[in-house]
Order: C-alpha cells, then sequence, then structure tokens
C-alpha cells in the first residue's frame, strides 16, 4: 500500500493551466498516482497508509527559490524554517558570482571576509570543503531543503587571478576555464557572476564570453548581477544579452530590478529588450523578489578602484584621509560603481545588521538618521562603520519602484527569487516572505497574476530553466516536493519590522515524500540534498 494520499486538493500543477481537484498518491518519495474529481465521480479511490485531508487547499509543486544566499545557512542552521515554512524545496546558491567553492586555503579566507555581511564568517562551521563537489557532498549529509549550485565567477577569478584590476593572462584564463569545467562536471547548474562585486567586476566581456562557452557545453546557464542596475541599467541589460548570444549560453538575470529614480517607470523598456531577444530566438529567463527595497552590504557602495586587491587592502584606502576623501567624491559626487553610477542618496540606506555585536545600536536607522544624531557628515557615518565593522555591515536600500514591480513578474520570463539575507539584526523581510507575499498580496490582494500563473513562475518555469527532469511539476513519476497552502490565508509574516516572522496559510511542506512542514510546524527531517546538473544528452 502506498505511503500517503493527499485527498480532495485543488491541484496547482506548475504548468500554469486551470487548476484541478485530485486525489494524489505519495510513495518512495514521488507522485504514483493522480485521480482527478474523484469524489465527483463516484469512483474508487485511492487509498493509502496515511490520508491527509487537504480540503480547502491548494497542491503545488513546492517552490523554488532562484536567487538565494543560503550557502553556510543550510549547514548552520539544520532548522532553516526561513525557507521551509515558505514552502521552499530547493534553492539555488552561489550567487552574485562570490561563494565558497571552488577555493584554496588562501581564497577561502578572502571570500569568507569578503561576504560576511551575506553569511556570517563562518567560524561556527568547519569549511572542510574544496571544490564544487566536496560542498555538494557536504549538503548530501542532510539539510532542511534541496540546493543546487552556481559556481561563482568572483572566486573562480580570485582563485586564478586574484582581487587585482587587470585582464587575465591566457594561463590564467584557461585556469578559470579549467576550474569552471571542474565545477560543473561535479553537478553546478551554471555560473554565477557579480558584476558590481571585486573582484568579478573587473572581468571583460571577453572573459565572461570564453567562461561562458564553458558552461554551455555542459548544458548549464549564466547568471549575472550586472554592471548596473541604475544609471546605465539598460545598457547592462543588453551587455549580457548580447554576451550570452554570443558565447550560446542561456542567460537568467539575478534580481531582475530597475531602481533608482532615474529609472523610475522604465520597466516596459527592459521588458521590450527582453522580448525582442526572446523573440529572436534568446533563451532567457530572469528572477525578481516581490519587494521594493534592495539588500546588499555597505562596502559594496564603494567604487571599485577602492576595492582592488580584497578586503585588507580596502580597509588600508579607508584608514587613508586623502584616499577615503576621494572615495567620499566618487559616492556622493560622481556616482561610485559600486553604486550602480548613482550619487549615495544617504536617507535610502538603512542598517539592516552588523557584524560587530557592540554596533547594533545602528541597526534599523538609516546612515542620514544616524549622522544627524551624532551631528556629523552621513559620510563621517558611513566611514565609521565600514572600518569600525571591518566591513561587515548589511544594508536595505530603499531605491526601488512598484511598478517597476509589478510590471517585471508579470513577463513570461519572470521567476521568483528572494535574494534573501539571514545573518543581521534585521535583515531584509524577503528572506523570510517572498513566496507568500506572492501569492497572498499580488495574487489576492491585487490581481497580478493568477494563482495558477503564479504558481508556474515559482515552480514549473524554474525547474525547466534548472534542467530538472523529475521536478516542478505535480505529474505521475515526479518527485514528492510539495506545498499546500489556504489561497485564502497565505500571507507572509515578515514585516521590515519584524523580519524574522513565519508566514501563515502553509501547513505542509514535503520534500521527497516526507514532511519538513507539518501542520504548520517544523518536523526534525533532514530530507534535503544537493540537486545536481542533469547531464546534456
Amino acid at each position: 500500500m502506498a505511503e500517503l494520499v493527499v485527498r480532495d486538493a485543488e491541484v496547482a500543477d506548475g504548468t500554469g493551466q486551470p487548476s484541478y481537484r485530485a486525489d494524489v498518491v505519495l510513495d518512495g518519495g514521488r507522485i504514483v498516482e493522480i485521480v482527478r474529481e474523484a469524489a465527483a465521480a463516484g469512483c474508487q479511490r485511492p487509498t493509502a497508509t496515511r490520508e491527509l485531508d487537504a480540503d480547502g487547499l491548494v497542491l503545488a509543486p513546492g517552490f523554488i527559490d532562484m536567487h538565494a544566499h543560503s550557502d553556510l545557512a543550510l549547514l548552520r542552521d539544520p532548522d532553516h524554517a526561513a525557507k521551509a515554512a515558505q514552502g521552499v524545496t530547493l534553492e539555488v546558491v552561489g550567487q552574485d558570482g562570490l561563494s565558497y567553492a571552488p577555493v584554496d586555503d588562501r581564497t577561502l579566507e578572502e571570500v569568507r571576509r569578503a561576504i560576511t555581511g551575506w553569511n556570517g564568517y563562518g567560524d561556527d562551521l568547519d569549511l572542510d570543503w574544496r571544490t564544487v563537489g566536496e560542498y555538494l557532498d557536504r549538503l548530501d549529509r542532510g539539510v532542511a531543503v534541496n540546493a543546487a549550485y552556481l559556481i561563482p565567477q568572483g572566486t573562480v577569478r580570485a582563485l586564478a587571478v586574484g582581487w587585482d584590476d587587470r585582464p587575465a593572462t591566457p594561463a590564467e584564463l584557461d585556469r578559470m576555464r579549467a576550474l569552471v569545467a571542474e565545477g560543473m562536471e561535479q553537478g553546478a547548474v551554471g555560473l554565477s557572476s557579480g558584476l558590481t562585486y571585486t573582484p568579478g567586476m573587473y572581468a571583460p566581456d571577453t572573459e565572461l564570453t570564453e567562461l561562458c562557452r564553458v558552461v554551455a557545453e555542459f548544458g548549464g546557464y549564466y547568471c549575472p548581477h550586472h554592471r548596473s542596475y541604475g544609471a546605465g541599467a539598460l545598457e547592462a541589460y543588453a551587455e549580457m544579452v548580447a554576451l550570452t548570444r554570443e558565447a550560446g549560453c542561456p542567460l537568467h538575470l539575478a534580481h531582475a530590478t530597475m531602481n533608482f529614480g532615474v529609472n523610475e517607470g522604465r520597466a516596459p523598456e527592459l521588458l521590450a529588450l527582453l522580448d525582442a531577444a526572446l523573440d529572436a530566438g534568446a533563451d532567457i529567463t530572469l528572477d525578481t523578489y516581490p519587494y521594493t527595497p534592495g539588500c546588499t552590504t555597505l562596502a559594496a557602495l564603494l567604487p571599485s578602484w577602492a576595492s582592488e586587491g580584497g578586503p585588507e587592502r580596502i580597509m588600508a584606502r579607508l584608514t587613508d584621509p586623502a584616499t577615503a576623501a576621494r572615495i567620499r567624491h566618487d559616492l556622493e559626487v560622481t556616482g561610485s560603481d559600486g553604486c550602480h553610477g548613482v550619487p549615495v542618496e544617504w536617507e535610502t540606506v538603512e542598517i539592516s545588521g552588523t557584524a560587530d555585536p557592540a554596533l547594533a545600536d545602528q541597526v534599523g536607522f538609516t546612515v542620514r538618521e544616524l549622522a544627524r544624531a551624532r551631528g556629523e557628515s552621513p559620510w563621517e557615518t558611513a566611514h565609521r562603520l565600514l572600518v569600525g565593522d571591518r566591513l561587515g555591515t548589511t544594508i536595505l536600500q530603499h531605491v526601488g519602484h512598484e511598478e517597476n514591480v509589478r510590471a517585471i513578474m508579470r513577463h513570461r520570463a519572470h521567476t521568483g527569487g528572494s535574494d534573501g539575507i539571514l545573518t543581521g539584526a534585521k535583515p531584509h523581510p524577503r528572506a523570510y516572505g517572498t513566496f507568500p507575499r506572492y501569492l497572498g498580496h499580488y495574487v489576492r490582494e491585487l490581481g497580478v497574476l493568477s494563482l495558477e500563473e503564479c504558481v508556474a513562475h515559482l515552480t514549473g518555469r524554474p525547474a525547466a530553466r534548472l534542467r530538472l527532469p523529475d521536478r516542478g511539476l505535480v505529474r505521475e513519476g515526479y518527485r514528492a516536493d510539495l506545498v499546500l497552502f489556504d489561497p485564502a490565508t497565505v500571507a507572509p509574516g515578515a514585516t521590515f519590522a519584524a523580519p524574522r516572522t513565519l508566514p501563515t496559510g502553509i501547513p505542509h511542506v514535503l520534500i521527497d515524500g516526507r514532511f519538513v512542514i507539518e501542520d504548520g510546524w517544523r518536523t526534525d527531517a533532514l530530507a534535503g540534498r544537493s540537486v545536481r546538473r542533469t547531464p546534456v544528452g
């Protein structure tokens, strides 16, 4: 007898087609039978060792977070309710060109320092891997949700070239190609870049194109955080489209937003650019989060010349008065490339977390508010935090536009990604609220998407991008990675004031047929594993 039958569910199957009522039978971690309208037809209904009454609930494939920063959180926090409680059954990590494999001892220490604001320093963990395969093997010991990995181009460049702003030599480019090929062979699904972060931003398009050619050979995709989301954003998007067309590599645009005042109301221009490329045969998808503020580190706003050489050289420049004055001019007058070419507006920069607990009282205030309270300039406040927190400060940037958010999420290439940073005293609520916010606010309350359409954006469409042959749909033979939610009540609990509050209206989440959320509570199941690239052919 089968293990579980989910009785009388309203099935939104991940295709975007109209939902239907059915009994869904699970056994051995897979969907083994779907009986539509069983009760109404009066036919023999399937049985199982256990029954779950899903009357009033929608059964959907588990949600796929296409842009996650849980690289260490998956290992640090077995509970990982931030994602499990949202119905997320798969996260894509290794984002924005910086993560923890492939590395050597030197590079690992540099990367840990560079992205402390994203994942913490990691001194509470044994970072005993060095290759992509070894990191994925570590996940296979059991984690809360499944995870796929993107090879981080900035980390690869740090390993082969270092943190200097210079072209790679032919030998260094060959080594980067080999590192990318090795990571793809070991199961990575593609390559990410952070082209406003060092050292990835120092790579010219010719170098990126060569790495994308390698990715394409293995059937992977390129996921760039491109060179600007502010001034020059459209040009930066067009650059990535052209680069990947040249390389013959599928493109997935990370957190595809149009931010800052220069881009208010300009989402239709971006969508026209993407539609023209898609109609010409390009393979493009994108992800967004359903909020207007962004989130990054305070150090990320610095100009690229000030970040060259890595964290120690950044600190040296900040503590040199003449160099610090030059940094300030670039930030406040010229428009730093780290701030997307837009002069920083300190009233939009809110401190969300500090690495040093002694600075925790700065959290929740904008840089301008802190400066006013201390009777100093905003630059003096920002400088004090950068130096005192050794570049570990995280921020929210209130620079988005609601009309752009809605327009982009309607697009045919759209998928969902939280871009959730889980560290800091006051993280962005998208880390805990992205998926229920889509379903509650943008589906039920605003009607921006239909329920079935939205589920497809969060499940079937990302699974197709990841080339997963048996995930992302409610279909016989597919893995039983499933979420049951109440369409009348699903909502994020997380707010900007209380960002770690869990959602409501998602009573059950299963991975491989095992409950990770049951009756609204996290179980002790560690059902997640690495999800590795499906070989071409």
